[in-house]
């Protein structure tokens, strides 16, 4: 496993994550068990989680909310030294109940939230707490103070952002040092080949404050990951793959075309395009059974040279570069 700073902290992460979204939904804790204990012997140290994950709270479901935390909190209890080799990252912001206070970043949310997650997590401390969304309407000293009182109390280490925009990343970073807080060292935000819209200000702001970036759905929904070739084997795609899939059919034609004469699969080639940004802190990968968390890995050793990596954006056009420059002089 290959490891790099998270941001610029000192922490040390592994370039790949495991994301844990489908713990609890589309994957059992049973799989799951195996699914961690197999990452952790791979090198992976980067668990990513969220309040939210496991599947919506109705009375007509199994699925709750929190319950990829408690799934994960379940395997930590466990013993033999597992919550030391971990870096435990979740997330806050949605809701996660019907009342008024229950979602957004207010710090009555904050410091509740918090304490369910750990409570949840069956820890007593969150190495990374992410803000999982902006909250439009709660001010910046409210939130930095919440979560500088966390630190102080040793519930959290490091802050974290998600789907910020480049201006609230900026904003965020401005505030905190005006309270003398370290403020975000990391982003997790959608990027892949077919979404690269944050290169335009989000990864601009992220390399300028030394925060590291964590890409989210780096295979774009399952779109980069040879889906033409598992058509042709016989395997159904959802309507809105289909969708999608027609949407960009030639530009995965000549993809996978690519990927072919490189010697190499089309989902570890999107990982590695990705892993190519100096910016990148680690990629999550949410696979949902342990033989998808090892083809993940061979992501690590997939070389993109200058020609594959111009011909990729050729395939795959950014919007242009940085901005303004992009758009302006």
């Amino acid at each position: 496993m290959q490891y790099t700073h998270l941001g610029r902290s000192g922490l040390r992460v592994s370039r790949l994550a495991l994301g844990t979204m489908n713990f609890g939904d589309a994957t059992d804790e049973a799989t799951s068990f195996t699914i961690m204990d197999a990452a952790v012997d791979a090198g992976i140290n980067l668990f990513d989680t969220a309040d939210v994950y496991g599947g919506p709270q109705w009375p007509d479901m199994p699925q709750g909310y929190g319950l990829s935390e408690e799934i994960i909190g379940r395997w930590l209890a466990q013993g033999g030294g597992r919550r030391d080799k971990v870096v435990l990252a979740t997330k806050l912001y949605q809701p996660m109940g019907l009342g008024p206070n229950d979602k957004y970043l207010s710090a009555y949310k904050i410091r509740r939230a918090a304490e369910a997650s750990l409570r949840r997590l069956q820890t007593d401390h969150i190495d990374l707490y992410q803000m999982h969304h902006i909250d439009r309407s709660t001010p910046w000293e409210e939130i930095w103070q919440a979560m500088e009182q966390l630190v102080r109390e040793g519930k959290i280490t490091y802050v974290g952002s998600s789907n910020f925009a480049g201006w609230q990343i900026a904003t965020a970073q401005s505030e905190a040092r005006a309270r003398h807080f370290m403020g975000l060292v990391s982003e997790q935000s959608l990027y892949n080949l077919t979404a690269r819209t944050i290169e335009l200000e989000v990864i601009p702001a992220l390399r300028h404050h030394g925060i590291g970036l964590i890409p989210w759905s780096p295979l774009g929904g399952g779109l980069l990951g040879g889906v033409l070739k598992k058509i042709e084997n016989g395997r159904r795609a959802s309507a809105q793959m289909q969708q999608s899939i027609e949407r960009y059919r030639p530009q995965l034609e000549a993809y996978e075309k690519l990927c072919a004469e490189i010697g190499a699969e089309p989902a570890d080639v999107a990982l590695a395009w990705l892993l190519n940004n100096p910016v990148l802190t680690s990629v999550i990968t949410g696979p949902r059974t342990p033989e998808q968390l090892a083809a993940g890995q061979k992501a690590l050793d997939v070389y993109l040279s200058d020609d594959v990596l111009k011909r990729l954006d050729e395939i795959w056009p950014g919007p242009g570069g940085e901005a303004p420059e992009a758009y302006a002089w």
